[in-house]
């Protein structure tokens, strides 16, 4: 029988987790789960606050599914996933899942309240701007149960088929909104609705929900176009709220001030200006013109012109109206054809309108279809032609298609290329500052894009609706804890003149770190204990952090110690 090795070397991965237990910490994550998720039974061998904790820390660094979780968990220091000595065997996703079940079946709606009532006041963050806006999550599968039927009393959302914002109408999905604060695009809350739900019927809700989180109306509400409904302005105007949002093309306003233009000139006044992404390329500037009208309901719009846009709207027709030319030549093609299947003059006009409905530029394009008939004579019967052979008359309908372009409507359309209005009830903020509101959208369009592709919400790998919905809850306090990392690392480098750090391969730097580079950085930290035959300690190597990870730490305020075991050396 060969000899046990004296001494057995144990490995014990902490990667980014000190890091983020510390943010969790200061967020009181865990403090608000044990309240809202009490252990229902005392013969519950695993908490759902304590599963639910060690959920929200895969999701921040790994997103495995729930049946993988056990295999992750042992890889790491238990500590730092909220497991006590003895739970880390009892994970698996059945217990996961009744967890997620538990946080569905909660008061989550006060659960995340004071989760983000907390967060507000630790972190500081200014809720005096807010933006709003939906994406779609898709599903593959049928999800059957995922029907909007209830449980405990509660309706789960429904999947179904709607607009699909990853261009994938074939799929049903679930609608997700989210509001972020201006203040480093930290999210403050979320809804999970169905599938065929459009913006223009979640902002009053959603409004209302931030008006009882922030404590009143005395925030400026910003989102898109949807917004833009005399029910919905009317709903936070008459409430004191403020909005800015996007004019719709649909709106009759619209159109009255395009039309206005045609004649007058809009008094433009510089507002923005960004310099060109690469050596060389013009500066992107922004102006801004008070319209000549309000909306019918007496809102202020502002009309902005933007450079870049002018140039893509510009360059936008253009090629819609080349595939418009070319489409209407095959069309063309196809009429002349020997063997063509068109035989009306009413086909003719649908084959030729539904080639410009395709290219989208049935606007500029007109076009006339001209039909003569072509006379001809064939044998009556086969074979080689002689002074006896019979000949018959024939009559072949010919269509000639010509186009031209409507020079009047491209120049009509060009008068105000790269304009768009903006809507909105306040008075006090000049149109800059509105056009500045506005801009800072696109960082909550970034904030979906970082939950569907680096934590992977979509596509939806669970079945049951109601943990589909505690996931998604699970996902929105783990963008949470990203965010917060990321707005004080930003912060403290900006308070201590750090321009940028070398976070990438080949110690290439970055300026805006995100969180998954920071944990990226620390993803192969390790603690290696030595123990001999009797299972006693010999010695724990601690982890070796390098300048970079020690600065970091610094600018996170993450003591350095937070990676070293309290175990002493003998």
């Amino acid at each position: 029988m060969a000899d046990h090795p004296p001494f057995e070397l144990h490995s014990q991965r902490l990667g980014a987790l000190p890091v983020i237990d510390l943010f969790l910490a200061r967020a009181g994550v865990e403090r608000v789960l044990c309240r809202y998720l009490p252990p229902a039974d005392k013969r519950v061998a695993l908490p759902a606050a304590t599963a639910i904790g060690l959920l929200v820390r895969n999701l921040c660094v790994a997103r495995e599914p729930l049946y993988g979780l056990a295999e992750w968990a042992e890889r790491y220091d238990p500590g730092l996933l909220g497991l006590g000595p003895d739970e880390s065997e009892m994970l698996n996703d059945d217990r996961v899942g009744r967890a997620l079940d538990q946080l569905f079946d909660c008061d989550r709606a006060s659960l995340l309240m004071e989760l983000m009532l907390g967060v507000i006041a630790e972190f500081q963050i200014d809720c005096s701007q807010l933006h709003n806006d939906s994406t779609s999550i898709s599903l593959h599968g049928a999800y059957e149960r995922a029907d909007g039927r209830q449980r405990a009393g509660k309706s789960t959302p429904a999947a179904a088929l709607g607009h699909s914002k990853d261009h994938r109408p074939d799929l049903k999905q679930f609608v997700l909104t989210l509001t972020v604060a201006a203040d480093g695009a930290v999210p403050l809350a979320h809804r999970l609705l169905d599938g065929n739900v459009t913006d223009d019927q979640t902002h009053i809700a959603t409004w209302d929900g931030l008006v009882q989180l922030t404590g009143g109306p005395d925030f400026l509400y910003v989102a898109d176009s949807k917004l833009a409904t005399r029910e919905q302005m009317g709903h936070i105007h008459s409430r004191g709220g403020r909005f800015v949002s996007v004019l719709p093309r649909s709106r009759a306003e619209d159109g009255q001030i395009r039309q206005w233009a045609q004649a007058h000139a809009f008094e433009w006044t510089e507002a923005a200006r960004r310099t060109g992404k690469r050596k060389g390329d013009p500066d992107h500037v922004w102006w801004t013109a008070p319209a000549p009208i309000p909306t019918s309901e007496g809102h202020r719009i502002v009309w902005v012109r933007s450079s870049q846009k002018h140039e893509s709207d510009a360059e936008a027709r253009r090629e819609r109206i080349e595939r418009g030319m070319l489409a209407l030549e095959a069309v063309q093609a196809r009429l002349a054809g020997p063997r063509s299947r068109i035989k009306t003059l009413v086909c003719a006009h649908e084959a030729a309108q539904a080639a410009l409905v395709q290219a989208g530029a049935g606007r500029w394009i007109a076009y006339e279809i001209a039909e003569t008939v072509q006379e001809g004579f064939r044998q009556e019967k086969r074979g080689r032609p002689g002074p006896q052979t019979r000949y018959r008359k024939t009559e072949k309908t010919i269509f000639k298609l010509t186009l031209r372009i409507d020079e009047d409507k491209v120049a009509y359309d060009a008068a105000t290329d790269g304009c768009f209005p903006l809507v909105s009830n306040d008075r006090e903020l000049s149109d800059p500052e509105l056009l500045a509101a506005y801009r800072y959208q696109p960082n909550l369009e970034k904030r979906h894009h970082q939950l569907k592709t680096v934590l992977a919400a979509a596509p939806v790998e669970l079945k049951s609706p109601s943990r589909i919905e505690g996931l998604a809850c699970c996902e929105f306090i783990t963008l949470l804890c990203q965010c917060l990392i990321e707005r004080e690392l930003r912060a403290a480098m900006t308070r201590h003149g750090v321009r940028e750090l070398a976070l990438y391969h080949e110690d290439r730097t970055s300026k805006a770190p995100t969180a998954a580079r920071i944990f990226d950085l620390y993803a192969e930290t390790a603690r290696h204990q030595l123990t001999g035959q009797d299972a006693e300690t010999v010695q724990v190597f601690e982890p070796e952090l390098s300048d970079l990870q020690r600065q970091v730490l610094d600018l996170l305020g993450v003591p350095q110690d937070a990676y070293l075991s309290t175990t002493t050396d003998p």
